[in-house]
């Protein structure tokens, strides 16, 4: 090769998509720049990880395994599936996901790999480069990840902690120009563990595309089988359908193996399972509500439903501690407890709890904190006496 060749190839730099360049993810960008360096005396306990496996306290029932095993020793699902999901797969979700008088059929079903495909698939197929889409604010961070990647704005709206964190109606009404494609609702929320109530919800006038999947409910996020239920009211999402299936020939359907068993999964796993599994997460979300209502500084709303629950910093109460970043490092240098700061979720002066920890390390989590906030707790120290999460009223409700 002659030298003239070689230095051709060292100036090659190939550079990478617009659309690469526009995909962000807050919450790697916060958490990836934390000092998270835990007291060695202590062992670390993660309050921030959003993935019911991590602990192994909470294992699914031998039925659920079964069933993929089942199909994996019949061997009739080792090839390319259809992109939208095996027909009786697809009708399984229509009648999982039916209430009376709203009786849907395998054509309202588009099965993806994940919950966060099906969010992708949706925002793709509702909205333009240009246009906007309004999501909750606090709100988990893959729908502005997802949307800006393509070009599309996000618009937050208010969710209002003193109410349970209901939608600020107002503040979401006024966000809306012709540029709107559509409003992204979750229920129940991650990270607040609200539950809105049917008063709250959108009118049953407007069709809605809802995302679900096998991850919370079923415990079994790594699987990766979500599902898209079209709610088409007044026949208005023809053009969308036809989207839906053009889109998900992108990347020919999610796994076959879980899609094929999914039938039996959905309609044979025990009632049992699903009670104990909220019994558990409702006895967690209890004991830190009423351990950390007690904690001077901090201002915790209590959960309704999903596994998590937000708690407010008191952050003039703090001195010395900037911000809920700050406050979160510090909390795992000194007592080994990571919890995650809500400016992830564009929300500065809160953090995250996860609910589905072992119960003993509920107990172990809220001492330490508990002790963190005796250490570093000043009130004569705060601006004018309060913050705005004073203002925050103990929720009530229960999963």
């Amino acid at each position: 090769m002659s030298s003239k060749s070689k230095k051709m190839r060292m100036n090659w730099e190939v550079p990478a998509s617009k659309m690469s360049h526009q995909t962000f993810n807050p919450i790697r960008n916060i958490v990836d720049t934390m000092k998270l360096t835990p007291n060695p005396d202590k062992e670390m306990i993660a309050l921030s990880i959003g993935d019911p496996t991590v602990f192994n306290n909470l294992p699914i029932p031998e039925h659920i395994n079964k069933c993929v095993v089942d199909k994996i020793h019949g061997q009739k699902h080792n090839g390319y599936n259809p992109s939208i999901g095996y027909e009786d797969s697809r009708a399984a979700v229509a009648k999982y996901s039916s209430t009376p008088g709203k009786e849907l059929t395998a054509k309202d079903v588009v099965l993806t790999g994940g919950c966060s495909m099906a969010l992708d698939l949706c925002i793709c197929v509702l909205a333009n480069p240009g246009q906007n889409i309004l999501v909750p604010m606090p709100g988990f961070s893959i729908y502005k990840t997802l949307a800006e990647s393509h070009g599309i704005q996000v618009k937050h709206y208010n969710l209002r902690p003193e109410k349970n964190w209901e939608v600020d109606l107002d503040h979401l009404e006024s966000l809306i120009d012709d540029k709107t494609a559509t409003i992204l609702i979750n229920n129940p929320s991650n990270p607040c563990g609200s539950v809105f109530s049917r008063n709250h919800l959108l009118s049953n006038d407007v069709p809605i595309l809802s995302c679900s999947g096998l991850t919370k409910r079923f415990l079994v996020p790594g699987w990766r089988l979500g599902w898209i239920v079209i709610n088409d009211r007044h026949d208005t999402f023809t053009e969308v359908r036809a989207g839906l299936v053009r889109l998900s020939q992108r990347l020919l359907g999610p796994n076959s193996i879980v899609q094929a068993a999914l039938p039996e999964i959905l309609s044979a796993t025990p009632e049992h399972f699903f009670d104990e599994t909220v019994q558990y997460v409702e006895e967690n979300a209890r004991n830190f509500y009423n351990r950390i209502s007690k904690v001077p500084g901090l201002r915790p709303v209590e959960p309704q439903g999903a596994m998590y629950m937000m708690i407010g910093i008191d952050i003039d109460c703090f001195p010395g501690i900037k911000d809920d970043v700050d406050f979160t490092e510090r909390m795992v240098k000194e007592q080994s407890v990571f919890c995650l700061p809500a400016q992830c979720f564009q929300f500065p002066n809160f953090f995250r709890v996860v609910l589905t920890i072992p119960k003993a390390k509920v107990s172990t989590a809220c001492e330490r904190i508990e002790e963190f906030c005796k250490k570093h707790y000043c009130p004569s120290k705060a601006t004018n006496g309060s913050t705005g999460s004073d203002k925050l009223t103990n929720g009530s409700g229960s999963h």
